[in-house]
């Protein structure tokens, strides 16, 4: 059973069916003590990083215990930026901490957000991305990017006037940028690479 958190933020539906699709038994829960007893967690997210940890509050210690236990831990989009500590979009806040580092809004002449279907390029071996060749689009929307203190963190990148973590990984914890559930065929592959290894 994976268990994807409903803390009121995020299309989380689209992100049931797509795991349902990768043929996962799906959870959706709002309650902290779920997570005890999953085999896997997935952290959506749209919008604000503040408003977002304040909605999962409740969930941080639960979070905490679950990756440090080993549960496999998958964050998207916003998902992936409140793992790490801080961001630039909500000063003073601080994020689940699960890795080293802060998020930062993109600057150029580009336009911002980051929006529609961009290609990634892998930088290291990475279980969610087994079968994923370099130059795969994936869609993406958002204004922020994460900066991991450690680049070792990072198993993809994307150029956008800024080269980005496009993928984490770190032991059983990985994150995306992008929507998955929104990038046709190749989001599906990830979503069914990460359900492989919750079963492992």
């Amino acid at each position: 059973m994976i268990a994807c958190i409903d803390y009121g933020a995020g299309n989380v539906r689209s992100i049931v069916n797509g795991f349902r699709k990768a043929g996962a038994k799906v959870e959706l829960t709002a309650d902290p003590k779920a997570l005890k007893g999953a085999d896997a967690i997935v952290l959506p997210g749209v919008g604000a990083f503040g408003d977002a940890m304040g909605r999962l509050e409740a969930f941080k210690v639960a979070i905490s215990d679950a990756v440090e236990s080993g549960t496999p831990f998958i964050g998207m989009c916003l998902g992936e930026q409140v793992i790490f500590e801080s961001s630039q979009e909500s000063p003073g806040v601080e994020g689940l901490g699960l890795l080293k580092g802060t998020c930062k809004r993109f600057r150029g002449k580009l336009k911002v957000p980051h929006m529609g279907w961009n290609t990634i390029t892998k930088t290291k071996d990475c279980p969610i991305l087994e079968g994923i060749e370099d130059g795969e689009y994936f869609y993406f929307v958002h204004s922020y990017h994460v900066v991991p203190k450690d680049r070792g963190v990072v198993a993809a990148e994307t150029e956008y006037g800024v080269t980005f973590p496009s993928v984490i990984a770190k032991g059983n914890v990985y994150a995306t940028q992008f929507h998955p559930e929104k990038s046709s065929d190749t989001g599906l592959l990830i979503l069914r690479n990460f359900v492989r290894e919750a079963k492992r």
